[in-house]
């Protein structure tokens, strides 16, 4: 599972090795906090998919991760099972209009984005 890492300027995904491979992408994801709309707490990623996989991989209501591609642009998605609520973030001005990630502490997640701590030397979320 990826850790997110919450610091004063920007939102960290550090993806692992295997997920990596999954998504055929090199780098982690780090998003500007400047630059997240909005977030949402959803029960069931799966609703919020748009668009085809390009690159990535799939395997239906199991594990969905990497890009998709929709006719307004290209999301990043990272959901693994059934069961596990997920974060929604509408970004702006990114690479990736929507990243989608599974993680059973999305209210730990939203609330560490709400409080900007300048001196804060970020904050680790599983």
């Amino acid at each position: 599972m990826a850790d997110l890492h919450v610091h004063p300027d920007r939102l960290e995904i550090r993806l692992t090795p295997a997920e990596k491979v999954l998504a055929l992408r090199r780098e982690n994801l780090v998003v500007p906090r400047s630059n997240i709309r909005s977030v949402a707490i959803t029960e069931d990623p799966w609703i919020w998919i748009r668009g085809i996989r390009a690159p990535g991989a799939n395997v239906p209501l199991t594990l969905a991760v990497g890009t998709w591609k929709f006719h307004g642009g290209k999301d990043f998605l990272l959901i693994k099972g059934k069961q596990r609520s997920a974060v929604v973030l509408d970004l702006e001005g990114e690479e990736y209009s929507r990243v989608i990630v599974s993680t059973s502490h999305a209210t730990k997640l939203i609330a560490a984005l709400r409080v900007v701590d300048e001196h804060a030397s970020g904050e680790r979320i599983e």
